[in-house]
């Protein structure tokens, strides 16, 4: 649907250009913006890559399985259908691990092989259980210690301030992690009483 979405609008935007004699103008927008979209990326997998190697250097030096085995509890009561030691489990507090640090990029394929796992533990079922639909709140609302790629963008363009953007950011993902939570909490109770 969103490509349909994708295809109207560009669609729309040229005819509308067209009609108007402003073709020029999108050329010129349209190779401006091809340009700084590969400049901007080019300074984020700096970034990328920086923040990467410390998360391979924190999972080296057993920072990772300290901080996994201090929210273990936590998740643990989160998923309670999670065996304890079952890759699941691993795979969910790397994903939660990589999203605190603002690493959404390396957070992704970490997510999607929970995803899988926790699909094996639902005996490969194409229904979601209840862990799945609660990592996917989760996951979508993960709560932002340290915003690396705003930070970078935000370095990008000269922000005078590129870290104020921090104390905001976790009170917001603090806030979304909580009322997905809450809300995932209250569909499930409800789904569970008329069942």
């Amino acid at each position: 649907m969103i490509n349909i979405i994708w295809v109207l609008m560009t669609v729309i935007g040229i005819v509308f250009a067209m009609i108007n004699g402003t073709m020029d103008q999108v050329n010129e927008a349209v190779f401006k913006g091809a340009s700084e979209a590969v400049t901007l990326c080019i300074g984020l997998i700096s970034i990328l890559v920086f923040w990467l190697g410390m998360m391979k250097i924190a999972e080296d030096a057993g920072l990772l399985k300290r901080l996994a085995l201090l929210f273990k509890p936590i998740v643990k009561r989160l998923f309670p259908e999670v065996p304890s030691e079952h890759p699941a489990m691993g795979y969910i507090l790397s994903n939660m691990m990589a999203n605190m640090f603002g690493l959404g990029n390396a957070a992704t394929p970490l997510g999607i092989k929970a995803m899988e796992e926790l699909k094996n533990l639902n005996g490969g079922s194409n229904e979601a259980s209840r862990s799945m639909i609660t990592f996917l709140a989760i996951n979508t609302s993960s709560i932002t210690l340290i915003p690396t790629m705003v930070i970078a963008i935000r370095m990008k363009y000269e922000s005078v301030s590129p870290t104020e953007i921090v104390g905001p950011t976790l009170i917001a993902s603090i806030s979304s992690a909580l009322g997905a939570i809450i809300i995932d909490r209250y569909f499930y109770y409800r789904r569970t009483r008329k069942g």
